[in-house]
């Protein structure tokens, strides 16, 4: 197993307390940039989602033998999008700067399908352009759910219906274009290994 006090650890490990710590001053804390913006529902979800792949990673791991080492490098990056989210709102930047909600959606894919880009590579074994393809894939997959989720969360209850249809699928295309940009980097350093 992998040294705890590597890098890759602390950086996880201060991403998901940095994170969970914003969630509860949102979801408890009475703040005016967290009013309505469902931080019961990503107080419940958010943790999940941080450590689910984690979780799956060292239950397989643990058939392995010797175990496999745990890549906490991707596992970080899988959990900063989340963090980034948290903390544009615990500073008001969705509301403040126009640009910011566009921005997270190329970035936080990015970030994301960067660390589940470097997960796939580790048990890859076809060729490097059908990982790209595997990659920006899932980043599309997980644009659309993430979008059902903000449906399910606020647009079906009608609080943010001005130009939700645009909304949405502008950031399903940022979401794919940040995934394809990770996809491209992963790939890239697969061919120098």
């Amino acid at each position: 197993m992998t040294n705890p006090k590597g890098a890759g650890f602390i950086a996880a490990v201060a991403i998901f307390a940095l994170t969970l710590i914003q969630l509860v001053v949102g979801a408890f804390g009475g703040l005016d940039q967290f009013e309505g913006k469902g931080f019961g529902y990503r107080l419940i979800v958010y943790p999940i989602l941080m450590l689910i792949v984690p979780f799956i990673w060292w239950r397989v791991s643990l058939r392995k033998n010797p175990p496999t080492e745990m890549p906490w490098g991707a596992f970080a990056l899988i959990m900063a999008p989340f963090l980034v989210d948290v903390s544009g709102n615990t500073v008001d930047l969705y509301d403040s700067v126009d640009w910011w909600d566009n921005a997270n959606h190329f970035f936080n894919w990015m970030l994301l399908l960067w660390g589940c880009g470097l997960l796939l590579r580790l048990i890859w074994t076809g060729p490097t352009w059908a990982l790209v393809l595997t990659i920006t894939g899932l980043g599309a997959i997980l644009a659309v759910g993430w979008e059902i989720g903000e449906w399910y969360t606020f647009i079906r209850r009608g609080t943010e219906l001005d130009g939700a249809y645009e909304d949405t699928l502008s950031d399903e295309l940022l979401g794919t274009l940040g995934a394809l940009v990770a996809a491209l980097i992963v790939g890239r350093r697969r061919k120098t290994d």
